[in-house]
C-alpha cells in the first residue's frame, strides 16, 4: 500500500498517509518527488504513520541517509514536519530521523515526533477541524 500524499496549497501543508508496509525505497522517491516540486518550497508536512503494519528499512544507516537528502532539499524557508506515531517501533524511528535531521547543518526544517494527531497538529497551529 505504501505512501499517499496530498497538497493543501491554502494551508501551505503537505498531508502524508502511511499504510501497510513502509519500505526505504518508497519514503525515498516519495521524498524526491514531492520536495523536488517549487511550489511547495516551505511547506509544512504531516506525516501519518498510525496504519502502518511494518517498515522494511535494512538499517539505521538508511535513516540517516533519508535526513541527508531531505536537508539537502530544505529551501531557506523554514517549515515543520509533524510525524503522527503512535505505535512504539515508528515513534522511535521518527525520533532517530529527528535526531539525524537536527544534527544536519542544512536542514531547516523543525521534526517533531508525536503520539497524537491531535498533539501534531496542535504544534502545526492547526485544529482539527481546520
Amino acid at each position: 500500500m505504501g505512501i499517499e500524499h496530498s497538497i493543501d496549497h491554502a494551508r501551505r501543508l503537505v498531508l502524508v498517509s502511511v499504510r501497510g508496509t513502509l519500505t526505504d525505497e518508497e519514503i525515498f522517491a516519495y521524498q524526491r518527488a514531492v520536495w523536488s516540486r517549487p511550489d511547495v518550497a516551505g511547506y509544512d508536512e504531516l506525516v501519518d504513520m498510525s496504519d502502518v503494519e511494518h517498515i522494511a528499512l535494512p538499517s539505521a544507516e538508511r535513516v540517516r541517509q533519508l535526513a541527508s537528502l531531505s536537508s539537502d532539499m530544505d529551501t531557506r524557508t523554514p517549515g515543520k514536519l509533524a510525524i503522527v506515531a503512535p505505535k512504539d517501533f515508528e515513534f522511535g524511528l521518527g525520533r532517530m530521523y529527528q535526531a539525524y535531521r537536527e544534527m544536519e547543518s542544512r536542514s531547516t526544517k523543525q521534526v517533531r515526533v508525536f503520539r497524537s494527531m491531535e498533539l501534531a497538529l496542535a504544534w502545526l497551529g492547526m485544529r482539527g477541524g481546520d
